[in-house]
């Protein structure tokens, strides 16, 4: 199993939703987090004062999954959240020992 950390812009988040619907990926956890890469945040004007936005919103989802879905996911997410400029966000990938569901006491892939 592999877990996928895909960081987005907050307005992708439907069409990489909608995006993993179409290649059978349901289940994740959605986070809203702010953060910055090489783009270092950007000024803003208010009220007449100039001030420096360091953190961004993001989004950050989490998906668990069977290693055969894994590919098919990455698409999917890159496809639906890529917009070409800068900021569109990171994917991680990483291997995920053990998956347990509450209810049912279900283990490993069964659980996901």
């Amino acid at each position: 199993m592999k877990k996928i950390e895909a960081v987005i812009k907050p307005f992708k988040l439907e069409e990489v939703k909608d995006a993993l619907s179409d290649v059978g990926i349901e289940g994740m956890t959605v986070v809203e987090v702010k953060g910055f890469g090489r783009q270092k945040g950007h000024t803003e004007i208010y009220r007449g004062s100039e001030y420096t936005v360091d953190f961004l919103p993001k989004i950050k989802l989490e998906i668990v999954l069977a290693d055969g879905q894994v590919e098919a996911a990455i698409a999917a997410i890159l496809k639906a959240a890529k917009t070409g400029k800068i900021g569109d966000g990171k994917i991680f990938v990483s291997n995920v020992e053990q998956s347990i569901r509450i209810r049912t006491e279900e283990k490993g892939e069964q659980a996901v």
